[in-house]
């Protein structure tokens, strides 16, 4: 904890599959008291499937939260201790059958840090090999797009794709790949 911040009390509200909800109440070092929800989250890995011809290959699924479907990056809840890379194998494994020759690491981003711990590491995987889809119960939903990963962006301009890991990854596969430039 910073030390601009003294923790004068803390409560975990919840405690649940997925993530944990905390409360502190905190006294800032001007004096002025706070409180801080938390939702204390360990993480994910979502992987950036790219073919050798410059096709992406993305997922539709049905979000609960939302109560829709959305498009997006093969993605997936890092087990505790998990080396995000071997989770981002394992969800492009699950979630489309591929497997890749080549997984390199893109950024790590900070989904929502006003309140939300977690913490995306965001991989591009090469030298792709079809395979079969190995979903988890409850992964039903799950359908595959494979599409030019410049139609992806077009979708990303215009809404189609608004998830935010999602168009991260894209952006960022987008620009190492040539398609974009940092003066686009």
């Amino acid at each position: 904890m910073s030390a601009a911040f003294t923790v004068t009390r803390h409560e975990r509200l919840y405690e649940g599959r997925v993530f944990t909800i905390e409360r502190d109440e905190v006294r800032h070092a001007s004096g002025y008291e706070s409180v801080r929800e938390v939702v204390r989250h360990d993480g994910g890995a979502v992987v950036v499937p790219l073919y050798d011809n410059g096709d992406v290959l993305l997922i539709r699924q049905y979000r609960y939260p939302v109560d829709g479907e959305i498009i997006e990056l093969p993605a997936g809840k890092l087990d505790r201790g998990e080396d995000p890379r071997d989770c981002a194998v394992r969800e492009l494994r699950e979630e489309t059958g591929c497997t890749a020759a080549e997984v390199q690491k893109l950024t790590a981003m900070m989904t929502t840090p006003g309140f939300c711990s977690e913490i995306l590491h965001i991989y591009l995987a090469t030298g792709l090999r079809d395979g079969e889809q190995q979903l988890e119960e409850g992964e039903e939903s799950i359908t595959l797009l494979r599409m030019p990963l410049s139609e992806a962006i077009a979708m990303c301009r215009d809404g189609r794709i608004s998830d935010g890991k999602t168009v991260t990854g894209l952006m960022l596969a987008a620009l190492r790949a040539g398609l974009l430039s940092m003066d686009a």
